[in-house]
């Protein structure tokens, strides 16, 4: 069963368009066979019964008691008046016997027959087999005369055996026929099989096909409708599904689009009034130490509050180029050691906080701002999350289409929660629960993944074995133009 559900629907639908008529014509063939046997049978039957009964009718006026000369006679002239059919007769009467054969009786004649008819008035017949298997048609006929208006036994039965050879023949020609049409049958059923399985399962690849299109985002694919039964209304549901599928997911883009010019917009229009706050807080974060403690601490707040707000402006108008497919690649020829060694010397990262293994004289064609930015955020997340030290590698090793830069940024602290790593990536998320407060925007590590894929590249997040959270960026060492 588990093999014919692998089966192919065109198969399944074939096979049983097959197996149905294959069952009509076998019911059929029985039902036919089942009546012609019995027609020939008792056509045999009565004409055998009938033309015993006429010839035992004309023996009517035998003078009983009978003797065995006259029992013979009576015999003889019951078959000679019946040819031309092959039939053996045979009498008793009390202990006499005689027949047409070589035996006065016959093994075909049964004691249930004899049971039927001796002392009967009504004939009675069986149809049985003889050693060899030929069947035979036995009819047992009592003589009765005619007594106060009525029939009367006169004890003399006559039985009559008749092979059915020719009717056996007749049967199984029929048979063979039945046979023989079968086949020739199931060829023809086949053409309407495939042409049925060609109805069905022609819709049912346009929708295979129009599924796949939307599943490739032609969201605008429908399906032609073609008549007026369950299949055309699987295909009117299927454009209606897409259809508002379509404006659905073009009303989110719409949405996301203008969410994505709001975030630019408000951006790029509090860049100017930011720049301005951010030059007075310079101005009086120099004079705070000559203001009261109260007034110094809040001044501190202020500065340090806008510092955040210009550092949040600047990551969403990235997130924006990045969203709008106006990020670019400056490309150049970059010494590796040499580009992590600036990155964490501009940090002020000491070797007592970031520990580093750099291959010499590695070059990789690299943007030096965005390598840049990835390994900042990279690392000051590790320090601002985890705890320190914190382990930066760098290292080439073999990929399936050349020569990767893998870099690992690894911390000592408690390590990421399961649930968190599928969303690590995401913007705007903090994983507060796992760790100390975040201050940062929260889409340090959405720019850091979207930098690594301006490369070609891939950045993951695990756990270490020893505990602590492992970020892991490859990216090919001659990045695309």
């Amino acid at each position: 069963m588990r093999r014919f559900r692998l089966l192919g629907l065109r198969t399944r639908l074939i096979a049983a368009f097959l197996l149905v008529a294959a069952i009509s014509a076998v019911t059929t063939s029985a039902f036919t066979y089942r009546e012609a046997r019995t027609a020939v049978l008792r056509q045999s039957q009565d004409v055998a019964v009938e033309t015993l009964r006429d010839q035992v009718e004309n023996q009517s006026e035998v003078i009983m008691p009978l003797d065995a000369q006259r029992l013979r006679r009576m015999v003889s002239d019951i078959v000679k008046r019946s040819k031309p059919h092959p039939w053996s007769v045979y009498a008793e009467y009390g202990t006499l016997r005689a027949s047409t054969t070589e035996r006065p009786t016959s093994p075909l004649i049964t004691a249930e027959l004899r049971a039927r008819v001796t002392g009967k008035t009504l004939a009675a017949f069986q149809r049985v087999e003889d050693a060899d298997g030929t069947p035979h048609l036995v009819v047992g006929m009592p003589a009765t005369f005619h007594h106060t208006g009525a029939r009367q036994p006169t004890g003399l039965v006559f039985y009559l055996t008749m092979p059915l050879v020719s009717e056996s023949s007749t049967v199984q020609l029929l048979v063979d026929a039945a046979r023989k049409g079968a086949v020739p049958g199931l060829a023809i059923a086949l053409v309407p099989a495939l042409l049925a399985a060609r109805s069905v399962l022609r819709p049912v690849r346009d929708l295979r096909r129009a599924t796949q299109r939307i599943g490739r985002g032609r969201l605008d694919t429908r399906i032609e409708v073609r008549g007026t039964d369950e299949l055309a209304g699987l295909a009117r549901t299927f454009n209606e599904t897409a259809g508002a599928l379509e404006e659905s997911v073009a009303e989110l883009r719409r949405a996301e689009a203008r969410a994505r010019r709001f975030a630019a917009d408000v951006s790029h229009e509090l860049r100017t009034p930011l720049a301005g706050m951010l030059a007075v807080t310079e101005v009086l974060d120099e004079d705070a130490e000559r203001l009261d403690a109260d007034t110094a601490k809040a001044l501190r707040l202020i500065s340090a509050e806008t510092g955040k707000l210009a550092v949040l402006v600047e990551d969403l108008m990235e997130i924006s180029r990045f969203d709008a497919r106006a990020a670019e690649l400056n490309l150049d020829d970059v010494d590796l050691a040499e580009a992590v060694t600036k990155t964490l010397q501009r940090r002020h990262w000491g070797p007592d906080r970031v520990s580093t293994e750099l291959p010499g004289g590695v070059r990789a064609r690299l943007d030096s701002r965005r390598f840049d930015v990835v390994l900042a955020n990279l690392v000051g997340n590790a320090l601002k999350h985890g705890q320190a030290p914190v382990r930066l590698r760098a290292e080439t090793v073999s990929g399936p289409e050349g020569r990767l830069l893998r870099v690992e940024v690894a911390d000592s602290g408690p390590g990421i929660a399961p649930e968190v790593l599928p969303h690590i990536f995401d913007r705007f998320f903090k994983a507060d629960a796992a760790r100390t407060r975040s201050a940062g925007s929260g889409l340090g590590l959405a720019i850091t993944q979207e930098n690594v894929r301006l490369h070609g590249g891939t950045v993951t997040a695990a756990n270490g074995p020893a505990g602590g959270a492992v970020f892991t960026v490859e990216m090919p060492l001659e990045a695309p133009a």
